[in-house]
């Protein structure tokens, strides 16, 4: 990762925001939502896609532009590539494709059973970015234009106690999002990464500590945006968290270990 936490854009041609063709994965709450309702305020087309079937179905109800809804789970390397397949046949290959979709619970490496939970949240967080990235990489390389982005988080930046496989899942997002931001500099293809701190979402709802800098999804997805169309390298949202992941970043372990000692620990629930 580079040494700064915001970095420059890379160059492409401009394009209308009602004319772009979005592919968001994780779209039927929290920041997925938001980011689809967001582009659909800009009239862009869309492909949308959560394991839930429902609430991408009454969002397209609602919308008035075009949209695609699929319900899979990331996991499913095959279904992924189906619908982008389904997606690229009827509205042509997307400008941004956003890997959304993420779980988080709190995990303890002492439990023998959150070894499943371990296994789901990796599986999910990364290489589900894997999945929905690949089916599009070969058509964006073709055009030699294209936007991959990925929701990592600040909690990738340090290991925090009580979060083992949310921490580590997101710490190999980011360096997998950086492999692949490099791979596809040839090609024409920009690759955004996005940390987030805290979101106001039904992920972090189950939180009972203090979530500083915590930031409504409707102003988040605005952020986010905003970062995408610059083609920001790596960015921390919002602003103040990303100081604080400087901080994070040098701050000795001896230190880190001490600040940590009684942090409070994410719920334990299940995760499918």
């Amino acid at each position: 990762m580079s040494s700064t936490l915001i970095s420059q854009p890379a160059t492409a041609p401009a394009r209308r925001a009602d004319t772009l063709n979005v592919f968001i994965t994780g779209a039927s709450s929290g920041i997925g939502m938001a980011l689809a309702q967001h582009y659909a305020g800009l009239g862009a087309t869309l492909g949308l896609v959560a394991r839930r079937a429902e609430p991408l179905l009454a969002f397209r109800d609602h919308y008035a532009g075009a949209c695609e809804t699929y319900a899979v789970d990331v996991r499913d390397a095959d279904a992924l590539a189906q619908a982008a397949t389904d997606f690229i046949s009827k509205h042509g290959v997307p400008d941004i494709v956003i890997g959304n979709a993420g779980v988080s619970r709190g995990t303890l490496t002492a439990i023998k059973e959150d070894s499943t939970a371990f296994a789901a949240v990796m599986a999910i967080n990364v290489q589900g970015l894997v999945h929905t990235f690949q089916p599009f990489i070969s058509a964006m390389q073709q055009r030699g234009q294209g936007q991959l982005v990925g929701i990592a988080s600040v909690a990738g930046i340090r290991g925090l106690p009580g979060a083992g496989a949310y921490s580590a899942s997101k710490a190999a997002a980011i360096a997998y999002l950086e492999s692949l931001r490099i791979e596809m500099l040839p090609h024409g293809i920009a690759v955004t990464t996005i940390a987030p701190g805290y979101i106001r979402t039904p992920m972090t709802d189950i939180n009972t500590y203090p979530m500083p800098f915590l930031m409504d999804v409707d102003v988040a997805a605005s952020k986010f945006a905003q970062a995408i169309a610059a083609r920001k390298r790596f960015v921390v949202i919002p602003w103040q968290m990303g100081w604080v992941a400087r901080l994070l970043r040098v701050l000795p372990c001896w230190l880190w270990d001490g600040l940590m000692r009684r942090a409070p620990h994410k719920a334990r629930i299940d995760v499918e």
